[in-house]
């Protein structure tokens, strides 16, 4: 499996939210991350998941893996467009 970074856009297999794409906004644990879309689950308000219910391909989105790590406020509309490409490829 491919590791999972701050930024990086995850797939969740598992759950109420299965066959969604997120980008994950924090690692809690080896276990666990935070992830947000910026509509059902705002980036104020992340979900925490365990990092098996999600799969990744390795992909992170650099702009804003930046902007978390800075600390910098991250706004909901740029997850949400940043995820449009994938949601809309189901």
């Amino acid at each position: 499996m491919k590791e999972i970074k701050v930024g990086s856009v995850v797939f969740s297999k598992a759950g109420r939210d299965q066959g969604s794409f997120y980008v994950v906004t924090e690692i809690v644990d080896e276990n666990y991350v935070k992830i947000a879309d910026g509509d059902l689950r705002r980036v104020d308000t992340p979900k925490l998941k365990k990092i098996k219910h999600l799969k990744t391909e390795g992909e992170v989105i650099e702009k804003l893996a930046e902007k978390f790590e800075e600390g910098k406020k991250v706004f909901d509309a740029e997850v949400k467009s940043a995820l449009r490409s994938y949601n809309g490829s189901l």
